[in-house]
């Protein structure tokens, strides 16, 4: 998706319209939570799956 020139200020102006000066800092708030908790969710999962690969590596002494 292209955005033109003119086709940014109509969306501000639609989102300043439909929500409103006050709801829209309350709104970006909730987007930030949000989007920080999926980030927290996505590298917990990382560092769960590193880890689980680190345990099913066999060390020097189990080889032997």
């Amino acid at each position: 998706m292209n955005l033109n020139g003119w086709e940014i200020p109509i969306i501000i102006l639609a989102i300043l319209i439909l929500f409103g000066g006050k709801k829209i800092p309350e709104f970006m708030n909730g987007l930030g939570k949000g989007i920080r908790s999926f980030k927290k969710g996505l590298n917990d999962i990382e560092e769960e799956i590193k880890s689980d690969l680190n345990d099913d590596k066999p060390s020097s002494s189990d080889e032997n």
